[in-house]
Protein backbone atom coordinates (compact mmCIF):
# COMPACT_ATOMS: atom_id res chain seq x y z
CA UNK A 1 0.00 0.00 0.00
CA UNK A 2 0.85 3.64 -0.95
CA UNK A 3 2.91 5.51 2.42
CA UNK A 4 3.62 8.83 1.14
CA UNK A 5 1.07 11.44 0.50
CA UNK A 6 2.39 11.68 -2.88
CA UNK A 7 2.11 7.96 -3.51
CA UNK A 8 -1.63 8.06 -2.27
CA UNK A 9 -2.27 10.58 -4.40
CA UNK A 10 -1.36 8.67 -7.52
CA UNK A 11 -3.05 5.63 -6.35
CA UNK A 12 -6.00 8.02 -5.68
CA UNK A 13 -5.32 9.37 -9.43
CA UNK A 14 -5.11 5.81 -10.90
CA UNK A 15 -8.38 4.46 -10.28
CA UNK A 16 -9.90 7.36 -11.07
CA UNK A 17 -8.27 6.94 -14.37
CA UNK A 18 -9.22 3.25 -14.77
CA UNK A 19 -12.59 3.31 -13.93
CA UNK A 20 -13.35 6.14 -16.38
CA UNK A 21 -11.28 4.86 -19.09
CA UNK A 22 -13.09 1.08 -18.71
CA UNK A 23 -16.77 3.21 -19.20
CA UNK A 24 -15.42 4.44 -22.13
CA UNK A 25 -13.76 0.67 -23.20
CA UNK A 26 -17.10 -0.08 -22.60
CA UNK A 27 -19.17 2.33 -24.94
CA UNK A 28 -16.48 1.32 -27.85
CA UNK A 29 -17.84 -2.69 -27.44
CA UNK A 30 -21.32 -1.32 -27.18
CA UNK A 31 -21.10 0.72 -30.54
CA UNK A 32 -19.60 -2.84 -32.28
CA UNK A 33 -22.45 -4.59 -30.48
CA UNK A 34 -24.85 -2.32 -31.87
CA UNK A 35 -23.67 -2.54 -35.43
CA UNK A 36 -23.61 -6.83 -35.30
CA UNK A 37 -26.80 -7.05 -34.29
CA UNK A 38 -28.23 -4.55 -37.41
CA UNK A 39 -26.26 -6.78 -39.28
CA UNK A 40 -27.72 -10.01 -37.73
CA UNK A 41 -31.21 -8.64 -38.19
CA UNK A 42 -30.49 -7.97 -41.80
CA UNK A 43 -31.21 -4.83 -42.10
CA UNK A 44 -29.48 -2.96 -44.50
CA UNK A 45 -30.48 0.85 -43.59
CA UNK A 46 -30.02 0.20 -40.16
CA UNK A 47 -27.03 -1.45 -39.75
CA UNK A 48 -25.35 1.29 -42.24
CA UNK A 49 -26.84 3.94 -39.48
CA UNK A 50 -25.62 2.39 -36.46
CA UNK A 51 -21.81 1.88 -38.58
CA UNK A 52 -21.88 5.59 -38.69
CA UNK A 53 -22.62 6.32 -35.50
CA UNK A 54 -19.64 3.70 -34.50
CA UNK A 55 -16.73 4.89 -36.50
CA UNK A 56 -16.41 8.47 -34.58
CA UNK A 57 -16.13 6.76 -31.23
CA UNK A 58 -14.04 3.85 -32.65
CA UNK A 59 -12.02 7.22 -33.59
CA UNK A 60 -12.60 9.05 -30.27
CA UNK A 61 -11.45 6.26 -28.48
CA UNK A 62 -7.96 5.73 -30.58
CA UNK A 63 -6.73 9.54 -30.42
CA UNK A 64 -7.86 9.40 -26.22
CA UNK A 65 -4.97 6.10 -26.47
CA UNK A 66 -8.72 4.02 -24.87
CA UNK A 67 -7.72 1.31 -28.00
CA UNK A 68 -4.67 1.28 -30.28
CA UNK A 69 -5.25 2.69 -33.42
CA UNK A 70 -4.73 -0.16 -35.50
CA UNK A 71 -7.83 -1.90 -33.22
CA UNK A 72 -9.97 0.67 -34.23
CA UNK A 73 -9.23 0.79 -38.13
CA UNK A 74 -9.54 -3.17 -37.88
CA UNK A 75 -12.99 -3.16 -36.79
CA UNK A 76 -14.25 -0.46 -38.90
CA UNK A 77 -12.93 -2.34 -41.98
CA UNK A 78 -14.09 -5.40 -41.00
CA UNK A 79 -17.70 -3.84 -39.91
CA UNK A 80 -17.52 -1.88 -42.89
CA UNK A 81 -17.17 -5.19 -45.09
CA UNK A 82 -20.00 -7.11 -43.14
CA UNK A 83 -22.46 -4.01 -43.84
CA UNK A 84 -21.28 -3.85 -47.10
CA UNK A 85 -22.03 -7.37 -47.72
CA UNK A 86 -25.61 -6.86 -46.45
CA UNK A 87 -26.22 -4.27 -48.96
CA UNK A 88 -25.65 -6.41 -51.73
Amino acid sequence: MANSPQAKKRARQAEKRRSHNASLRSLVRTNIKKVLAAIDSGDAEKAQAAYAAAVPVLDSMADKGIIHKNKAARHKSRLNTQVKALSA
